[in-house]
């Protein structure tokens, strides 16, 4: 397949992207990239009029931690996260980096971007589920100036942000640095997007859990909080059996889509597993360190 015709433009920062967003229309799309994007496009499933390539914008491609926060450049590529060894990085953020392992295959965490993702919002997407976990913000750039967005309140729908058409995605801002975290998910296969995830992250203090965020992709048209399990999990102690049953909630507390990768029980047995998985993986990761 080929994608619908289109016009092509460059734009070399982000002033100009903006400007050429407000005369193009809200069917114009920025590509960066081009991961996602392009071969919706190829399948027709999506038809931009057209597309403002982003890739001469400089500027946009950093890692910097000012305190708590983590400040990563829309245009920071999948790759750079995953190489990371920055100290600042991997103290409290480092789910990160191990976690962007899980994106795709290797030319794909080399052109794809962060700020891409975000802006993509799938529902499995690594990004967007570590976004959620850390209590993230996405910061963007629009003819009305710059606004930042929580991400409870970025997610929308299925594929969809509370963007508007003229702005752009410039830095995501990843806050509540803790020590133990990962993301696990499972795919049919090494790299297809994840049929279900999960996301964790805490601190531990006298062997009991604090600080708990447990994040679910794959069940709902956005990544979702399970906020009871956080809770049931939120001062127990560091258990196999606290998690077990943590999970069995979590689990117990969705209403996944069925589709042709598996019903929503089959999802929510996932979901169980790979919660599991996840405690087990930041304890022992969080123990190396």
């Amino acid at each position: 397949m080929k994608p619908a015709s289109f016009e092509y433009h460059r734009a070399h920062d982000v002033a100009e992207v903006v400007e050429l967003l407000v005369e193009l229309g809200d069917d114009a799309k920025i590509i960066a990239g081009g991961q996602s994007l392009a071969p919706m496009m190829n399948f027709r499933l999506a038809r931009p009029s057209a597309l403002v390539d982003v890739n001469p914008v400089s500027g946009l491609d950093y890692i910097r931690r000012e305190g708590d926060l983590l400040r990563i450049g829309a245009m920071t590529r999948h790759r750079d996260v995953e190489i990371s060894r920055d100290p600042e990085v991997h103290d409290g953020f480092a789910v990160l980096p191990r976690a962007a392992r899980w994106i795709g295959h290797y030319p794909i965490r080399c052109r794809g971007t962060v700020g891409g993702s975000m802006a993509h919002s799938d529902p499995t997407a690594e990004w967007c589920l570590l976004a959620l976990l850390h209590d993230a913000s996405v910061v963007v750039q629009g003819p009305r100036g710059q606004r930042t967005v929580p991400v409870a309140e970025w997610f929308t729908g299925f594929l969809t942000t509370s963007g508007e058409y003229d702005e752009m995605v410039v830095e995501t801002q990843f806050a509540r640095p803790r020590a133990y975290g990962a993301l696990t998910e499972y795919a049919r296969r090494r790299g297809d997007f994840a049929i279900s995830a999960v996301g964790v992250a805490f601190d531990k203090v006298d062997n009991r859990l604090t600080d708990v965020s447990v994040v679910l992709g794959g069940v709902a048209g956005v990544p979702v909080r399970a906020t009871e399990a956080e809770a049931m999990l939120e001062g127990s102690p560091a258990t196999p059996e606290t998690w077990v049953a943590a999970s069995r909630n979590a689990a117990a507390s969705v209403n996944p889509p069925s589709d042709l990768n598996g019903d929503g029980d089959y999802r929510r047995q996932l979901v169980e597993t790979l919660m599991q998985r996840a405690f087990v993986e930041a304890l022992a990761e969080g123990a190396r360190r």
